[in-house]
């Protein structure tokens, strides 16, 4: 029986702990391919390179799998791989493993979730992981009894179409994870503000600086989910329309 084709990517770059950790896992699940930037590309979000060129090149790095870098965005991996690096459509996406938190706000922020929402967007089953770490030298080896769980699951129940994944992992030992819950995203933002600073020739430059404001104590949220042991799942879609206000946008317009 051929096994899964499965396409991996990131947005911290090929060579990050992450992602080599992520190859590791799915080389025991399937036939791998990873198509990652080839240096870091956080907080890309769904950008792609539209104003120059991108290019790529097979690398060798460890495993059996085949490993192209591209000069691209997370979701330029994977509009690249599908045209030009592929023979076949894969049977799933992988983005990640993200080194920090794509949990509640975050997601739409995060080049490793844009990649595999843009793999929903071309039809193909996918999941985008992150682990609540933002040190290099993060424990990845933690979770992969996890994350290959979810994957051969997803690979046995194909999600609906245009449904994508968000998976985040708290940073603690296995035995200290209490499970998995499926999950809404909090409603949680960042509060920030630019510090100002002058360099050395007197023009003033900015850091981005703020804290994460987590306002929703709802026992079905992701954050809360993470806070309290447990491994996030949201189901997310591209789709942005607010059905909901559909029909009162409708009449208030129309009146």
């Amino acid at each position: 029986m051929q096994k899964p084709l499965i396409l991996v990517t990131n947005d911290d770059g090929i060579t990050a702990p992450g992602i080599r950790h992520l190859v590791e896992f799915m080389n025991e699940i399937g036939d791998v391919i990873v198509v990652a930037p080839n240096s870091p590309q956080s907080g890309k979000g769904h950008a792609i390179t539209i104003n120059s060129t991108l290019t790529f090149e097979e690398i060798s790095l460890d495993g059996p799998q085949k490993d192209y870098s591209l000069s691209g965005t997370p979701v330029d991996c994977v509009k690249f791989a599908l045209d030009k690096i592929l023979t076949r459509r894969p049977d799933l996406v992988v983005s990640g493993i993200n080194h920090g938190a794509n949990s509640s706000i975050n997601v739409i922020y995060s080049g490793t979730m844009s990649a595999a929402v843009e793999a929903g967007v071309e039809g193909l089953q996918a999941i985008g992981f992150s682990l609540l770490d933002f040190s290099w030298d993060a424990d990845f080896s933690q979770a992969k009894e996890y994350i290959q769980n979810i994957v051969r699951k997803v690979i046995e129940n194909p999600l609906p179409k245009g449904v994508v994944l968000n998976v985040n992992i708290p940073k603690l030992l296995k035995e200290e994870i209490k499970g998995i819950k499926v999950c809404r995203q909090a409603n949680a933002k960042w509060e920030e503000n630019f510090d100002e600073r002058i360099n050395p020739h007197g023009k003033k430059y900015y850091w981005l600086t703020g804290y994460f404001n987590n306002m929703d104590t709802g026992a079905d949220a992701d954050e809360t989910a993470l806070s309290e042991g447990y491994i996030s799942i949201v189901p997310v879609k591209f789709d942005l329309t607010a059905h909901d206000y559909l029909k009162d946008l409708g009449e208030i317009m129309n009146s």
